[in-house]
């Protein structure tokens, strides 16, 4: 068994050197990366906090989970079972076990009753970024001079919003204390979002935000190798999900759901540098981490360790499944994505995309606005996304797609009957969801049909 050291952070996407934003300051996100193996199609099971976390620390999808919502009040969802967290599983074979910063993926408790029911011998929970550094190079002297292999959880807020006298109202930006905006390099405006003065007023703040957050990861990995512990420390970075702009963050496209993930492993210098090109989830983390510390996995896990993908270039899945039921407000959505194509289906007429802004007055606009009004997302959203990466052309009543549309309708399908899903009980013929449903019934059927008559 060896240390694990996973470290996290809000709303980062893949919003990194190391995935080729030139504009962004992380010259220690980058190091890390050069020295471990970075997941180039990493995908989280949601495209907000909780649900993302739930499924990272679990290796279960929301819908198994109980983590459909935010935690924190008035939400206050909750894991059906806190001692599935990996936390747990680690501290009941004699890892110590500590969680510094962001808890964000069972209830909101009181740190001590988050420690007991999650499986940590100690959590200090919230902070900004240098209180963060502070407790985790703390926790990892403290730990260091134990007997056990450690499990240290370290949450950056940042680069999440944050209200800041900075702000002119209406706006919450990304202008935490001690950040400032960054535009030394230039700026990268997402293709999805119109490249205005707006825009790049936001981005600023992002990119000055990252830079802040980055700065902090490189103190915790300079006190892990002054304390010795680089040769016997398995280190994850990653994030929740997606940047928290328009059509990003609470959306299942890809610039909602796509994360940064990268580990770098001691005893496997073969890792390092290793791009792996296939599709992964979040899921497919924790049992990657109990399979690196010799750990049998527990039955129930959604996901699959992805060393044989780093190491014998093994296609880790073939599908991804994402989910979005409540945020703000209830919003279900379930979408499947393959290396080639992506199928989204919305069960309510909310609007098209919901505001990750948190702000009365946007700055950044999606470049597709398509009229004078937001609207309701359409019923089925079928991208083809190598030749539409920005999932900007939807071809769900292109006839020339009906064959892929049928074919991932089935395995959605399949996948929402497998974990439970809440919203196949649901019976509403007449409404939208009911509507949905139908259309991915009625796909699936037809695509078992076609499979008989092969």
């Amino acid at each position: 068994m060896r240390n694990i050291l996973l470290i996290h952070c809000h709303d980062l996407g893949r919003f990194l050197g190391s995935y080729g934003v030139e504009t962004v300051s992380t010259p220690h996100l980058d190091a890390l990366a050069d020295e471990s193996a970075l997941f180039e199609q990493a995908f989280a099971t949601a495209p907000h906090c909780s649900p993302a976390r739930a499924s990272l620390f679990t290796g279960t999808y929301p819908q198994s989970n109980g983590v459909l919502g935010l935690t924190h009040d008035p939400f206050s969802w909750d894991l059906v079972e806190p001692r599935a967290h990996i936390a747990h599983r680690l501290q009941s074979v004699g890892y110590q076990t500590e969680l510094v910063g962001v808890h964000h993926e069972s209830r909101v408790l009181a740190d001590d009753v988050v420690a007991s029911r999650l499986g940590f011998d100690r959590a200090r929970t919230g902070g900004a970024r240098d209180v963060v550094v502070d407790r985790a190079t703390d926790a990892l002297r403290r730990m260091a001079a134990g007997d056990s292999p450690f499990y240290l959880q370290v949450g950056f807020t940042e680069p999440h919003r944050v209200s800041s006298e900075r702000d002119r109202p209406g706006v919450m930006g990304f202008l935490a204390d001690g950040v400032e905006p960054d535009t030394s390099l230039g700026h990268t405006v997402p293709v999805h979002l119109l490249d205005d003065d707006g825009a790049r007023e936001e981005i600023a703040e992002l990119q000055g935000a990252v830079k802040h957050m980055d700065e902090g990861v490189g103190s915790i990995l300079a006190e892990l190798d002054a304390l010795g512990l680089r040769d016997t420390t398995l280190v994850v970075f990653t994030t929740d999900h997606g940047l928290a702009l328009p059509r990003a963050k609470c959306t299942l496209y890809d610039a909602g759901l796509g994360v940064a993930l990268m580990i770098r492993h001691p005893a496997k210098p073969a890792w390092a540098g290793k791009r792996v090109a296939g599709i992964v989830s979040h899921v497919d983390v924790m049992p990657t981490l109990l399979d690196e510390a010799g750990l049998p996995l527990p039955d129930g896990l959604a996901g699959t360790s992805l060393r044989p993908a780093i190491e014998d270039g093994q296609a880790s899945r073939t599908h991804c499944f994402s989910q979005l039921t409540y945020h703000t407000y209830y919003d279900p959505k379930r979408s499947v994505r393959t290396s080639t194509h992506k199928l989204i289906i919305n069960f309510s007429n909310a609007p098209r995309a919901m505001d990750p802004t948190q702000s009365w007055i946007h700055r950044s606009l999606p470049a597709d606005l398509g009229g004078p009004t937001i609207g309701t997302s359409t019923a089925i959203e079928l991208y083809d996304l190598q030749a539409d990466p920005d999932e900007l052309e939807n071809l769900a009543r292109n006839p020339n797609q009906s064959g892929i549309l049928r074919e991932l309708s089935a395995a959605l399908f399949d996948w929402m009957q497998e974990c439970g899903d809440p919203l196949l009980r649901i019976q509403q013929p007449s409404s939208r969801h009911g509507i949905a449903l139908k259309s991915l019934e009625d796909a699936r059927l037809s695509e078992q049909l076609q499979t008989t008559r092969k």
